[in-house]
C-alpha cells in the first residue's frame, strides 16, 4: 500500500484528485464527483475537528471489534460498501470548495508525518499505529479515486 505520509505520494493522489471535474461520473455507487469529495474529507474531519460526534460506549466497542479490520487493514474495500452515518454526504456540494478541503487535508496529514499520528487515538477505534493510520486514510482514497476512474 502505498505511504499517505510521503510527499511523492501525495503529490501523486493529488495529481490523480486534479484529474477529476465537475462532469467526471462513478462507475459504481451513488454519489455525483463533488459529493464524493466531501465524502473522503470526512476522516480528515474527524482528525481535525470537533464536526462530528464520537462514539461512545457500546458503539465504540462495537465499531472496534467488527468494522476496525476493515477500515485500517490492507484489504481494499468492496464495490457499493455500506458506509457509516457521518460519510453519507446527500446533498449537494460544491467541488472546487471540496477538491481544495481535500488537498489541504492531504497536505497537513503528509506534513504532520507517520510519526503525528503513530499511536494517535482515533475517532471510533481507539488509538492506532503509523501503517493503521496510513491504511485508513490511503485505502478510503484510493477506492474513491478508481470510482472514478482516475
Amino acid at each position: 500500500m502505498e505511504n499517505i505520509f510521503k510527499e511523492e505520494v501525495v503529490a501523486k493522489v493529488i495529481d490523480r484528485i486534479n484529474q477529476l471535474s465537475p462532469k467526471s461520473t462513478p462507475e459504481w455507487g451513488k454519489m455525483n464527483v463533488a459529493q464524493m469529495l466531501a465524502h473522503c474529507n470526512v476522516p480528515y474531519e474527524m482528525v481535525y475537528t470537533d464536526k462530528h460526534p464520537k462514539p461512545k460506549g457500546l458503539m465504540k466497542l462495537m465499531l472496534k471489534l467488527f468494522v476496525k479490520k476493515s477500515v485500517v487493514s490492507e484489504k481494499p474495500y468492496k464495490k457499493n460498501s455500506r458506509t457509516a452515518p457521518a460519510f453519507l454526504i446527500i446533498d449537494e456540494r460544491d467541488f472546487e470548495k471540496e477538491r481544495k478541503r481535500l488537498i489541504d487535508h492531504l497536505k497537513k496529514t503528509q506534513e504532520l508525518g507517520e510519526a503525528h499520528f503513530h499511536n494517535k487515538e482515533s475517532h471510533s477505534f481507539g488509538p492506532l499505529t503509523k501503517e493503521e493510520w496510513n491504511n485508513l486514510f490511503y485505502k478510503h482514497l484510493n477506492h474513491h479515486l478508481v470510482q472514478f476512474r482516475v
